[in-house]
Protein backbone atom coordinates (compact mmCIF):
# COMPACT_ATOMS: atom_id res chain seq x y z
CA UNK A 1 0.00 0.00 0.00
CA UNK A 2 1.40 3.42 -0.92
CA UNK A 3 2.13 5.96 1.79
CA UNK A 4 -0.36 8.77 2.38
CA UNK A 5 0.55 11.89 0.43
CA UNK A 6 1.69 14.81 2.57
CA UNK A 7 -0.57 17.85 2.14
CA UNK A 8 -0.23 21.55 2.83
CA UNK A 9 -2.61 21.02 5.79
CA UNK A 10 -0.07 18.62 7.31
CA UNK A 11 2.59 21.29 6.99
CA UNK A 12 0.26 23.88 8.51
CA UNK A 13 -0.52 21.61 11.49
CA UNK A 14 3.16 20.92 12.19
CA UNK A 15 4.17 24.59 11.85
CA UNK A 16 1.17 25.81 13.86
CA UNK A 17 -0.05 28.17 11.13
CA UNK A 18 -2.94 28.34 8.71
CA UNK A 19 -3.00 26.56 5.39
CA UNK A 20 -3.15 29.97 3.69
CA UNK A 21 0.10 30.97 5.37
CA UNK A 22 1.75 27.78 4.11
CA UNK A 23 0.61 28.55 0.57
CA UNK A 24 1.84 32.15 0.71
CA UNK A 25 5.24 31.17 2.09
CA UNK A 26 5.94 28.19 -0.18
CA UNK A 27 4.79 30.03 -3.29
CA UNK A 28 7.05 32.96 -2.34
CA UNK A 29 4.23 35.47 -2.67
CA UNK A 30 5.71 38.95 -2.26
CA UNK A 31 4.44 41.93 -0.25
CA UNK A 32 2.83 39.89 2.54
CA UNK A 33 3.24 40.54 6.26
CA UNK A 34 4.57 37.24 7.55
CA UNK A 35 7.46 37.34 10.01
CA UNK A 36 10.80 35.72 9.10
CA UNK A 37 10.39 33.36 12.09
CA UNK A 38 7.02 32.13 10.80
CA UNK A 39 8.40 31.68 7.30
CA UNK A 40 11.26 29.64 8.73
CA UNK A 41 8.85 27.40 10.67
CA UNK A 42 6.85 26.71 7.50
CA UNK A 43 9.96 25.88 5.46
CA UNK A 44 11.33 23.58 8.17
CA UNK A 45 7.99 21.80 8.54
CA UNK A 46 7.77 21.25 4.79
CA UNK A 47 11.30 19.87 4.72
CA UNK A 48 10.69 17.59 7.68
CA UNK A 49 7.55 16.13 6.13
CA UNK A 50 9.02 15.95 2.63
CA UNK A 51 6.18 18.04 1.28
CA UNK A 52 6.17 18.54 -2.52
CA UNK A 53 3.73 21.27 -3.67
CA UNK A 54 1.28 20.28 -6.37
CA UNK A 55 2.30 21.95 -9.64
CA UNK A 56 -1.26 22.90 -10.59
CA UNK A 57 -1.88 24.43 -7.18
CA UNK A 58 1.37 26.38 -7.40
CA UNK A 59 0.38 27.76 -10.76
CA UNK A 60 -3.01 28.87 -9.40
CA UNK A 61 -1.49 30.46 -6.32
CA UNK A 62 1.19 32.33 -8.20
CA UNK A 63 -0.90 32.90 -11.33
CA UNK A 64 2.02 31.46 -13.27
CA UNK A 65 2.38 28.25 -15.22
CA UNK A 66 6.13 27.91 -14.47
CA UNK A 67 6.52 27.23 -18.19
CA UNK A 68 8.47 29.10 -20.84
CA UNK A 69 7.77 28.63 -24.54
CA UNK A 70 10.60 28.30 -27.06
CA UNK A 71 9.32 29.27 -30.49
CA UNK A 72 11.25 28.13 -33.55
CA UNK A 73 10.15 29.81 -36.77
CA UNK A 74 10.91 27.00 -39.20
CA UNK A 75 9.23 24.53 -41.48
CA UNK A 76 8.97 21.15 -39.69
CA UNK A 77 11.31 19.41 -42.15
CA UNK A 78 14.03 21.99 -41.41
CA UNK A 79 14.19 21.10 -37.71
CA UNK A 80 15.52 17.56 -38.16
CA UNK A 81 18.70 18.63 -39.95
CA UNK A 82 19.35 21.81 -37.97
CA UNK A 83 22.17 20.81 -35.59
CA UNK A 84 21.97 24.29 -34.04
CA UNK A 85 18.80 23.41 -32.12
CA UNK A 86 20.14 20.73 -29.71
CA UNK A 87 22.73 23.22 -28.48
CA UNK A 88 20.03 25.84 -27.93
CA UNK A 89 18.08 23.33 -25.84
CA UNK A 90 21.21 22.43 -23.87
CA UNK A 91 21.73 26.05 -22.83
CA UNK A 92 18.07 26.76 -22.10
CA UNK A 93 17.45 23.68 -19.98
CA UNK A 94 20.62 24.31 -18.00
CA UNK A 95 19.08 27.54 -16.70
CA UNK A 96 15.44 26.45 -16.59
CA UNK A 97 16.16 23.52 -14.29
CA UNK A 98 17.87 25.83 -11.81
CA UNK A 99 14.61 27.73 -11.39
CA UNK A 100 12.22 24.75 -11.55
CA UNK A 101 10.86 26.06 -14.83
CA UNK A 102 9.69 23.85 -17.66
CA UNK A 103 10.17 24.39 -21.37
CA UNK A 104 7.74 23.70 -24.16
CA UNK A 105 8.74 23.93 -27.81
CA UNK A 106 6.49 25.18 -30.57
CA UNK A 107 7.60 24.88 -34.19
CA UNK A 108 5.85 27.69 -35.99
CA UNK A 109 5.59 27.69 -39.75
CA UNK A 110 6.13 31.26 -40.98
CA UNK A 111 2.70 31.53 -42.61
CA UNK A 112 0.99 30.63 -39.30
CA UNK A 113 3.20 32.47 -36.84
CA UNK A 114 0.74 35.23 -35.88
CA UNK A 115 -1.91 32.78 -34.74
CA UNK A 116 0.58 30.54 -32.93
CA UNK A 117 1.99 33.29 -30.71
CA UNK A 118 -1.38 34.65 -29.75
CA UNK A 119 -2.89 31.21 -29.05
CA UNK A 120 -0.07 30.42 -26.63
CA UNK A 121 -0.45 33.71 -24.81
CA UNK A 122 -4.24 33.80 -24.66
CA UNK A 123 -4.46 30.22 -23.42
CA UNK A 124 -2.14 31.25 -20.54
CA UNK A 125 -0.13 28.09 -21.12
CA UNK A 126 3.20 29.93 -20.76
CA UNK A 127 4.67 32.74 -18.70
CA UNK A 128 7.06 34.02 -21.34
CA UNK A 129 8.46 33.46 -24.81
CA UNK A 130 11.95 32.82 -26.13
CA UNK A 131 11.96 33.36 -29.88
CA UNK A 132 14.82 31.82 -31.87
CA UNK A 133 15.27 32.95 -35.45
CA UNK A 134 13.24 36.17 -35.56
CA UNK A 135 11.88 37.11 -38.99
CA UNK A 136 11.64 40.52 -40.61
CA UNK A 137 8.07 41.70 -41.00
CA UNK A 138 6.77 39.54 -38.14
CA UNK A 139 3.68 41.58 -37.28
CA UNK A 140 2.62 39.18 -34.51
CA UNK A 141 5.49 40.40 -32.37
CA UNK A 142 3.94 43.85 -32.32
CA UNK A 143 0.89 42.35 -30.59
CA UNK A 144 3.11 40.75 -27.93
CA UNK A 145 4.90 44.06 -27.46
CA UNK A 146 1.64 45.98 -27.11
CA UNK A 147 0.42 43.46 -24.52
CA UNK A 148 3.71 43.71 -22.59
CA UNK A 149 4.08 39.93 -22.73
CA UNK A 150 7.53 38.82 -21.47
CA UNK A 151 9.53 38.00 -24.60
CA UNK A 152 13.26 37.64 -25.29
CA UNK A 153 14.78 37.21 -28.74
CA UNK A 154 17.67 34.89 -29.54
CA UNK A 155 18.70 37.11 -32.41
CA UNK A 156 17.73 40.70 -33.14
CA UNK A 157 14.96 42.61 -34.88
CA UNK A 158 14.75 46.30 -35.69
CA UNK A 159 11.74 48.28 -34.53
CA UNK A 160 10.62 46.01 -31.68
CA UNK A 161 11.31 46.77 -28.05
CA UNK A 162 12.25 43.30 -26.80
CA UNK A 163 15.35 42.24 -24.92
CA UNK A 164 17.71 40.19 -27.06
CA UNK A 165 20.88 38.12 -27.04
CA UNK A 166 22.87 37.78 -30.24
CA UNK A 167 26.26 38.13 -31.92
CA UNK A 168 27.46 40.76 -34.35
CA UNK A 169 26.62 38.76 -37.48
CA UNK A 170 28.07 41.35 -39.84
CA UNK A 171 31.42 41.47 -38.09
CA UNK A 172 31.59 37.67 -37.75
CA UNK A 173 30.88 37.09 -41.44
CA UNK A 174 33.33 39.82 -42.39
CA UNK A 175 36.02 38.12 -40.31
CA UNK A 176 35.49 34.83 -42.18
CA UNK A 177 35.58 36.46 -45.63
CA UNK A 178 38.61 38.62 -44.75
CA UNK A 179 40.46 35.41 -43.85
CA UNK A 180 39.78 34.02 -47.33
CA UNK A 181 40.92 37.30 -48.88
CA UNK A 182 44.13 37.14 -46.86
CA UNK A 183 44.73 33.65 -48.25
CA UNK A 184 44.73 35.19 -51.73
CA UNK A 185 41.17 34.57 -52.91
CA UNK A 186 39.53 37.21 -55.12
CA UNK A 187 36.40 35.40 -56.31
CA UNK A 188 34.55 34.23 -53.22
CA UNK A 189 31.05 32.78 -53.43
CA UNK A 190 28.50 33.04 -50.61
CA UNK A 191 25.62 30.79 -49.58
CA UNK A 192 23.54 32.17 -46.71
CA UNK A 193 22.19 30.10 -43.84
CA UNK A 194 18.55 30.99 -44.50
CA UNK A 195 16.24 33.07 -46.72
CA UNK A 196 16.47 36.84 -46.48
CA UNK A 197 13.21 37.06 -44.54
CA UNK A 198 15.34 36.24 -41.46
CA UNK A 199 17.64 38.79 -39.88
CA UNK A 200 20.82 36.69 -39.49
CA UNK A 201 21.33 35.88 -43.20
CA UNK A 202 20.75 39.51 -44.14
CA UNK A 203 23.44 40.63 -41.69
CA UNK A 204 25.87 37.85 -42.67
CA UNK A 205 25.47 38.69 -46.34
CA UNK A 206 26.11 42.36 -45.50
CA UNK A 207 29.30 41.34 -43.65
CA UNK A 208 30.43 39.30 -46.67
CA UNK A 209 29.83 42.24 -48.96
CA UNK A 210 31.61 44.76 -46.74
CA UNK A 211 34.66 42.51 -46.37
CA UNK A 212 34.97 42.29 -50.15
CA UNK A 213 34.58 46.04 -50.56
CA UNK A 214 37.15 46.71 -47.82
CA UNK A 215 39.59 44.58 -49.81
CA UNK A 216 38.82 46.41 -53.05
CA UNK A 217 37.02 43.39 -54.52
CA UNK A 218 33.82 43.99 -56.48
CA UNK A 219 30.66 42.45 -55.06
CA UNK A 220 29.21 39.99 -57.58
CA UNK A 221 25.55 39.08 -56.92
CA UNK A 222 25.90 36.19 -59.37
CA UNK A 223 28.11 34.46 -56.77
CA UNK A 224 25.46 34.67 -54.01
CA UNK A 225 22.83 32.06 -53.20
CA UNK A 226 20.37 31.68 -50.30
CA UNK A 227 20.33 28.51 -48.20
CA UNK A 228 17.40 27.32 -46.13
CA UNK A 229 18.81 25.82 -42.89
CA UNK A 230 19.25 22.33 -44.37
CA UNK A 231 21.94 20.09 -45.86
CA UNK A 232 19.81 19.76 -48.97
CA UNK A 233 19.69 23.52 -49.52
CA UNK A 234 23.48 23.72 -49.25
CA UNK A 235 23.88 20.94 -51.79
CA UNK A 236 21.37 22.46 -54.21
CA UNK A 237 22.74 25.99 -54.02
CA UNK A 238 26.37 24.90 -54.42
CA UNK A 239 25.42 22.66 -57.35
CA UNK A 240 23.67 25.66 -58.87
CA UNK A 241 26.75 27.83 -58.40
CA UNK A 242 29.03 25.22 -59.96
CA UNK A 243 26.65 24.78 -62.92
CA UNK A 244 26.42 28.53 -63.49
CA UNK A 245 29.88 28.71 -65.04
CA UNK A 246 30.84 31.63 -62.80
CA UNK A 247 34.39 30.95 -61.61
CA UNK A 248 35.22 31.09 -57.89
CA UNK A 249 38.03 29.69 -55.77
CA UNK A 250 36.45 29.94 -52.30
CA UNK A 251 33.04 29.89 -50.67
CA UNK A 252 31.73 31.38 -47.45
CA UNK A 253 28.71 29.34 -46.34
CA UNK A 254 26.95 31.01 -43.42
CA UNK A 255 25.95 27.78 -41.62
CA UNK A 256 27.93 24.60 -40.95
CA UNK A 257 24.87 22.49 -41.72
CA UNK A 258 24.40 24.20 -45.09
CA UNK A 259 28.18 24.00 -45.65
CA UNK A 260 28.13 20.21 -45.27
CA UNK A 261 25.59 20.00 -48.08
CA UNK A 262 27.69 22.38 -50.17
CA UNK A 263 30.76 20.24 -49.53
CA UNK A 264 28.98 17.18 -50.95
CA UNK A 265 28.16 19.06 -54.17
CA UNK A 266 31.80 20.15 -54.54
CA UNK A 267 33.15 16.63 -54.07
CA UNK A 268 30.51 15.12 -56.34
CA UNK A 269 31.76 17.40 -59.10
CA UNK A 270 35.23 15.88 -58.71
CA UNK A 271 36.68 19.01 -57.11
CA UNK A 272 38.93 19.05 -54.07
CA UNK A 273 38.66 21.04 -50.83
CA UNK A 274 40.62 23.27 -50.36
CA UNK A 275 42.79 22.79 -53.48
CA UNK A 276 40.06 23.73 -55.95
CA UNK A 277 37.59 25.47 -53.66
CA UNK A 278 38.37 26.70 -50.14
CA UNK A 279 35.42 26.45 -47.77
CA UNK A 280 34.52 28.38 -44.61
CA UNK A 281 31.39 27.76 -42.55
CA UNK A 282 29.62 29.42 -39.62
CA UNK A 283 28.50 28.07 -36.20
CA UNK A 284 31.36 25.68 -35.24
CA UNK A 285 29.01 22.76 -34.76
CA UNK A 286 30.66 19.63 -33.29
CA UNK A 287 30.60 17.93 -36.71
CA UNK A 288 32.81 20.68 -38.22
CA UNK A 289 35.91 19.46 -36.41
CA UNK A 290 35.43 15.89 -37.63
CA UNK A 291 34.62 16.60 -41.27
CA UNK A 292 37.19 15.67 -43.89
CA UNK A 293 38.82 18.03 -44.35
CA UNK A 294 37.99 19.67 -41.00
CA UNK A 295 35.88 22.77 -41.57
CA UNK A 296 37.15 26.28 -40.90
CA UNK A 297 34.24 28.10 -39.29
CA UNK A 298 33.08 31.01 -37.15
CA UNK A 299 32.58 29.87 -33.56
CA UNK A 300 29.08 30.81 -32.47
CA UNK A 301 28.60 30.54 -28.67
CA UNK A 302 25.21 28.86 -29.07
CA UNK A 303 24.90 27.40 -25.57
CA UNK A 304 25.86 30.69 -23.96
CA UNK A 305 23.39 32.56 -26.18
CA UNK A 306 20.64 30.29 -24.88
CA UNK A 307 21.76 30.58 -21.26
CA UNK A 308 21.87 34.37 -21.38
CA UNK A 309 18.47 34.59 -23.09
CA UNK A 310 16.75 32.27 -20.61
CA UNK A 311 18.35 34.03 -17.62
CA UNK A 312 17.17 37.36 -19.03
CA UNK A 313 13.61 36.09 -19.41
CA UNK A 314 13.52 34.58 -15.92
CA UNK A 315 14.77 37.89 -14.50
CA UNK A 316 11.84 39.63 -16.19
CA UNK A 317 9.37 37.04 -14.87
CA UNK A 318 10.67 37.45 -11.34
CA UNK A 319 10.10 41.18 -11.43
CA UNK A 320 13.62 42.26 -12.29
CA UNK A 321 14.53 45.34 -14.28
CA UNK A 322 12.14 45.98 -17.15
CA UNK A 323 14.75 48.04 -19.03
CA UNK A 324 15.32 46.54 -22.46
CA UNK A 325 18.79 45.00 -22.79
CA UNK A 326 20.65 43.89 -25.90
CA UNK A 327 23.61 41.60 -25.32
CA UNK A 328 26.15 40.80 -28.03
CA UNK A 329 28.45 37.84 -27.40
CA UNK A 330 31.92 37.47 -28.90
CA UNK A 331 32.78 35.20 -31.82
CA UNK A 332 36.09 34.00 -33.25
CA UNK A 333 37.34 32.15 -36.30
CA UNK A 334 38.39 28.52 -35.86
CA UNK A 335 40.93 27.80 -38.61
CA UNK A 336 41.06 24.26 -39.96
CA UNK A 337 42.14 22.67 -43.24
CA UNK A 338 39.08 23.33 -45.39
CA UNK A 339 40.23 26.91 -46.10
CA UNK A 340 43.74 25.88 -47.13
CA UNK A 341 45.50 27.23 -44.07
CA UNK A 342 47.94 25.01 -42.19
CA UNK A 343 46.08 25.12 -38.88
CA UNK A 344 44.12 22.04 -37.88
CA UNK A 345 42.17 22.32 -34.64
Amino acid sequence: MSAKRVTSQDVADLAGVSRTTVSLVLNDVQDIKISPATKQKVVEAAQELGYVPDAAAQALASRRAQIVGLILTRQPHQIASDAFIPQILDGLLDVMHQYDMRLIIDIVEPEHQSEAYLQLVRAKRIDGILLSGPRLGDHALKSLEDDGFPTVLIGQLPDVNFCSVDIDNRAAAGMAVAHLVNLGHQRIACITNAPKTYTAPVDRLAGYRLALEDAGIAYRPELVRFGNFTLESGYEQMANLLASGEPFTAAFVASDTVAMGAKSAILEKGLRIPDDIALVGFDDLPIAKFAEPPLTTVHLPVIELARQASAMLINILKGGSQACRHILLDTHLVIRRSCGATHNR
